[in-house]
């Protein structure tokens, strides 16, 4: 079948492949290194390293993947979601192909920056593509399932790494799953061509015929169906009252326009650092290393860290029941919580340093996972491109994503020093975090869940007026005025194109 005949099914199925292989070999990259660090062919080539060079070896490839959101928040409005995945791609291949051949530290540093640039690309694109193209009712769950795969990519690295141990004298054994990254390269881009882009960026590059085509076929319909046909009108409104209300330029996040632009931007990014900050990758990047201090054999901390990933994965798809009727937001509360509880009881585990003890912690890690998989895995992904404004949902997604790639380098750069140094007590840090984050979710954040993203806007729009409403002042009350007019008028041919759809 020719890539322009796929509609319905073949065509969810074939953008659900695309973004899934993306994001499975986001998880692969993540998991890959860890359980080379004390391989013992890698410790040779590399002269040994001590854990400020394992740290930078490690965390580089996330200061890769800021640089990469950078650059896919700057151009890839331009570029569109599609190629910006295909671009991303290629710019990784070429990072493992350098990290593959290598034989010296600066090399494979450098091979990770670049692979790291293409997985931030992928990762800024991936979760705006999937927010653009799935209906409302299906997009949490469709978010979940590519972070399932996430941890699939996680399993088969784990597992690869256990396999090849046994094989640790020999170079293929940290040189393979190195390479083996490029599988799902390749995957990825030989999808590509069967994709079409967004309908909501085909609308805002003037190609609106070509939009309502994409919509028509990914609901199996034909383009003058009505259901389409209001689909289309309503995303076009959506799209050319923004353009009204607010201009794309990073001035504006620094006033409050109607659109609530900057508190929007400000939301999704902070999913993204309280993630990072809650932990997952104190524990994901060195979870062999985490075992081996609770006075585990080598062979066995590589079996439970593949067993843990197994349990991040199967947790992960246990969340896709509740992520739409839960709800983001009471999702990530509970999950901070027992987050915290976890860091707590492994802190209390290690600080024991008796045998007993440390089959709590060794507990409580996989709890730990169990609790991340149905909570925080997904949400900070899915959070920014459901929340940000068409206009921004490229930029809030690319902000987003830098900010959970530096934190994320902060952290997995500080880890080896700070257990070095402050041993157990380095994860009760993690522990307070997480119970910090229960009220800010609580105060600011807004529910997404099953709406669409026009109505998403529409919250947000309404909330801003009425803010403006309790607090009159001369400008203030003008505004509020012209934004409740806006709403109101948003509102109403919203309604009319429901009802139309309805009626239909």
């Amino acid at each position: 079948m020719h890539f322009s005949n796929l509609q319905g099914n073949w065509l969810t199925a074939a953008l659900t492949f695309a973004t899934g292989s993306a994001f499975l070999l986001f998880g692969y990259d993540q998991g890959v290194l860890g359980g080379l660090i004390e391989n013992k062919s890698f410790e040779k080539t590399f002269n040994y390293p001590n854990p400020t060079i394992i740290g930078h070896i490690t965390a580089t490839y996330d200061l890769g993947c800021f640089a990469g959101a950078i650059v896919c928040m700057v151009y890839g409005h331009r570029f569109g979601r599609r190629l910006s995945i295909g671009l991303g791609c290629t710019i990784l291949t070429v990072g493992a192909i350098l990290q593959t051949t290598t034989y010296n530290v600066p090399q494979m540093i450098v091979g990770r920056f670049i692979a790291g640039i293409g997985n931030g690309v992928n990762t800024t694109a991936v979760p705006v593509w999937q927010a653009e193209v799935f209906p409302p009712e299906h997009r949490g769950r469709m978010m979940v399932l590519q972070l399932v795969l996430n941890q699939l990519g996680n399993v088969t690295a784990q597992w690869l790494n256990f396999g090849l141990g046994y094989v640790s004298h020999n170079s293929v054994s940290w040189r393979f799953p190195i390479a083996f990254q490029i599988f799902y390269a390749l995957a990825t881009l030989g999808m590509m061509p069967w994709c079409p882009d967004s309908p909501r960026w085909l609308i805002q590059q003037g190609r609106t015929t070509e939009a309502r085509t994409v919509l028509a076929r990914l609901r199996a319909k034909d383009p003058d169906d009505p259901e389409i046909m209001a689909l289309h009108e309503t995303a076009v409104l959506s799209v050319n009252h923004e353009m009204e209300v607010s201009r794309p330029k990073w001035s504006a996040l620094l006033r409050n326009d109607d659109l609530q632009t900057t508190r929007r931007v400000v939301l999704g990014a902070g999913t993204q650092l309280m993630q990072q900050w809650g932990g997952i990758n104190v524990i994901n990047y060195y979870l062999p290393v985490v075992f081996s201090s609770l006075h585990v054999s080598r062979r066995l901390s590589l079996i439970l860290s593949a067993c843990n990933a197994i349990n991040l994965m199967f947790s992960a798809c246990v969340g896709a029941v509740f992520i739409e009727s839960v709800g983001r937001k009471r999702l990530m509360e509970l999950g901070a919580i027992g987050q915290g509880v976890c860091f707590a009881l492994v802190a209390g585990g290690l600080g024991a340093n008796q045998d007993r003890w440390s089959i709590v912690a060794i507990s409580f890690v996989f709890v730990f996972y169990t609790v991340f998989g149905l909570s925080w895995i997904s949400i900070p992904w899915m959070y920014p491109a459901e929340v940000n404004t068409q206009q921004w949902r490229t930029r809030g997604a690319g902000i987003a994503t830098a900010t959970n790639w530096i934190c994320n380098y902060a952290v997995v750069l500080v880890t080896p020093v700070g257990t070095d140094n402050i041993g157990w007590r380095y994860y009760i840090i993690f522990a307070v975090l997480n119970i910090s984050f229960v009220p800010i979710v609580w105060f600011f954040y807004e529910e997404t869940a099953q709406k669409s993203l026009e109505e998403i806007d529409l919250c947000f729009e309404q909330k801003y007026a009425k803010t403006l409403q309790a607090s009159p002042g001369d400008e203030n009350t003008k505004q509020a005025q012209q934004s409740r007019n806006a709403s109101s008028e948003w509102d109403e041919d919203i309604g009319q194109l429901a009802q139309s759809k309805q009626d239909t």
